[in-house]
């Protein structure tokens, strides 16, 4: 009897260019996979209006990365910033490295998930005994040069989140237990969401995330229907779906390509950088990461257009998805909408309505 591959067997993904509406969310997570080092966005909205299938959408989407074989950590073969140890040191002996393609990452982070999970273990009994750095990897471990997702992230830990943002924004991990240290590449595009009703994040947290998408559920019933329908019809017959639209999706797959090339060639002038230094000035945004993500992501949003040269236009399409959640000195303040952001957007750019 021949054993069937269970390897080859995958659950279908609705495809990211078939989902209906929520621009805000889609264009925050096409941005954050042109430049991770925006530094992932926070998807607060209403339950059951597809934050999951759009996230694991943007994931089944990209091209497959290029990875040492049998390595835990995703370790690429030549870049040290996303290379394990082991694979450092086979490269300095001279050891062939063998390579596979495999799918971008995309790692769910459960809701009761703890810090031996996330950030991995190291086996003391081992480690004295056999004087090996016994190292059982984590999530973090598991998400490098991918997707982290983390649902309801308003009622994570605060210590967990504190410990997630810190890898995505530093691009590692460090396991530290009974004075062995075990430090591995953890660059990740993390990606939260959740349910403004079950209560928002601390600022402080939120601060560190570098976009704020805000999604609302569908109120035109006409949209609501083709939602429906659309979402039926897929269930039936993926395979048809997918062959629907495996066109656009390879050519916006092309286009993210692309613009993670042209990147590292996109100019932001600096009376355009000195206005939207003005702008967070004005909204009194705390510390500087709000300068740096709006540049860092208008230079994205230049690239997935195409240029080299970022546009006053372009910032206008991203500067409230930066600053938002920025606002809030109080916790129990609610996040502004984005009025307030393009109120004095408006102001500082000389734009009229």
């Amino acid at each position: 009897m021949v054993k069937n591959d269970l390897t080859k067997f995958s659950t279908p993904v609705f495809p990211f260019t078939a989902i209906v509406g929520q621009e805000e969310m889609k264009l925050a997570l096409q941005l954050n996979v042109i430049d991770p080092k925006i530094g992932g966005v926070m998807i607060m909205g209403d339950r059951g209006t597809g934050k999951s299938t759009t996230i694991r959408a943007i994931a089944d989407l990209l091209p497959e990365i290029e990875v040492v074989k049998d390595d835990p950590f995703n370790s690429h073969k030549s870049d040290l910033d996303l290379m394990s140890n082991e694979v450092k040191i086979a490269i300095q002996s001279e050891e062939v490295i063998e390579t596979e393609k495999i799918k971008i990452p995309m790692v769910d982070l459960p809701l009761g998930a703890t810090e031996d999970r996330v950030c991995g273990t190291i086996d003391i009994e081992k480690a004295l005994t056999e004087g090996v750095k016994a190292f059982e990897p984590g999530l973090l471990a598991k998400a490098n040069r991918g997707i982290l997702y983390v649902d309801e992230v308003n009622l994570l830990d605060d210590h967990l989140v504190d410990i997630l943002l810190d890898s995505a924004a530093s691009g590692w991990n460090t396991v530290e237990r009974e004075g062995i240290s075990i430090r591995h590449p953890a660059r990740f595009v993390l990606v939260g969401s959740g349910n403004p009703e079950e209560g928002e994040l601390r600022p402080q947290l939120l601060d560190r995330f570098g976009m704020h998408a805000e999604i609302r559920t569908v109120k035109d019933p006409t949209l609501r229907v083709k939602v429906v329908e659309e979402r039926t019809s897929f269930d039936r017959s993926p395979n048809v779906w997918l062959e629907n639209y495996a066109s656009q999706q390879q050519e916006l797959r092309d286009r993210i390509v692309a613009a993670q090339e042209l990147l590292p060639n996109v100019e932001l002038n600096y009376d355009l950088r000195v206005k939207i230094s003005e702008v967070c000035s004005e909204l009194d945004v705390d510390g500087l990461r709000g300068d740096i993500v709006t540049n860092r992501a208008a230079k994205a949003y230049a690239a997935y257009d195409g240029r080299t040269e970022v546009t006053v236009e372009d910032i206008s399409k991203i500067i409230t998805l930066c600053l938002r959640h920025r606002l809030r000195k109080d916790p129990l303040e609610s996040i502004d909408s984005g009025n307030k952001v393009e109120k004095v957007f408006k102001a500082v750019f000389e734009i009229e309505d």
